[in-house]
């Protein structure tokens, strides 16, 4: 027809309906999810992994799993597949919100200091050993150090009261390489045993996944997402300019510190207790964009499942591949991510024609 004619030449894409891709997103991570509890070195059929879930429900009866496999599913592979769900779903989420209010596709979590922040916090308990509250210390000082590094970042963006956007980047970028320095010279002063420690950290993992690690960035993902999702409108709105947005009745100071909260809330949580998981926030949001468009009340639950799906299947592949060697999950999300990113770039400038 003329009108597909039309759309064609343009270069217009179809997308695909809001509710359509949350929905087959859904379906993804829960067939991923499955994917992850069954497969590895204890191979559990899936059937046996749902009777096991059913069962602690009390929604099945019936024979249960023999001891060795109930106890590697409740305690290794139940927490580390919710722990990815929670990871990337925060990660994907962190990013949406962030490129929402930069206004910027090429932005990611992390360029407002509060993944190097975070790591450096985990580093410095490693180096020290210091722990006054044993297990838990390690990643609660990794949050506390990200949350403290974006309220740096963004104290110092701010000038009469209002936040400028490219300020705060470039502080975020000189306070990433100041801490990716303080790290590489702790790594220094570090013993072997010391260093691999560091590396979960600088490198990412889900292989030190509990039930407590889950319980600890639960509230941080809840309070970031819905933060993020109670501005959504606002974020469509912002994407007009900020003197538009304003106009339109949008407190832009007031959505730009919601937003700073969420970002930081989400990424640091998750950094907390996975280390340095790249690209997520950078890679998801985009692909979700070039589904559903531009619309921040799909584009955040969206990514937020999308980016659940990815982190859990490269967690998988992570442990499968060199089994039963464990390859680090950033050094793979990084794998897959870098070549997106290029691919991101060349269709960002040709659309723009060029940089201007």
């Amino acid at each position: 027809s003329m009108t597909a004619l039309k759309r064609r030449r343009s270069g217009e894409r179809r997308r695909i309906g809001g509710p359509a891709l949350l929905g087959l997103l859904s379906v993804m991570l829960l067939v991923a999810a499955g994917a992850a509890c069954s497969m590895g070195a204890y191979p559990v059929p899936v059937g046996e992994v749902l009777g096991e879930v059913g069962r602690r429900l009390g929604l099945v009866s019936g024979a249960p799993l023999d001891p060795v496999g109930s106890s590697l599913l409740w305690e290794v592979r139940f927490p580390r597949v919710v722990l990815g769900v929670l990871v990337g779903g925060s990660l994907g989420a962190a990013g949406a919100a962030m490129q929402g209010m930069v206004r910027n596709p090429l932005a990611e979590p992390g360029v407002v200091g509060v993944s190097s922040g975070a790591a450096l916090g985990g580093v410095a308990v490693i180096v020290f050993g210091i722990s006054p509250f044993g297990a838990f210390t390690l990643p609660l000082a990794a949050l506390a150090a990200g949350l403290a590094t974006v309220a740096l970042v963004a104290a110092s963006a701010r000038r009469d009261g209002r936040m400028e956007v490219v300020t705060l980047v470039l502080t975020g970028i000189a306070v990433n390489a100041f801490v990716g320095a303080v790290i590489g010279l702790l790594m220094f002063l570090s013993s072997d045993a010391e260093l691999r420690g560091i590396t979960f950290w600088t490198l990412g993992s889900l292989a030190q996944a509990t039930w407590t690690k889950v319980g600890l960035v639960v509230p941080f993902a809840v309070a970031g997402l819905a933060a993020a999702l109670a501005v959504s409108r606002q974020l469509d709105l912002l994407a007009l300019g900020e003197a538009a947005a304003r106009h339109l009745g949008v407190d832009v100071r007031r959505l730009q510190r919601t937003i700073l909260f969420s970002v930081a809330a989400l990424t640091a949580a998750a950094v907390a207790v996975s280390g340095q998981i790249l690209f997520i926030g950078l890679v998801v949001p985009h692909l979700v964009r070039l589904a559903v468009g531009p619309g921040h009340r799909i584009l955040l639950p969206a990514s937020t499942l999308l980016g659940a799906v990815f982190l859990v299947v490269a967690d998988l592949v992570a442990r499968t591949i060199a089994a039963p060697a464990e390859l680090p999950l950033g050094v793979l999300t990084a794998l897959i991510g870098a070549p997106w990113f290029l691919v991101l770039l060349r269709r960002t400038r040709a659309g723009q024609g060029g940089w201007a």
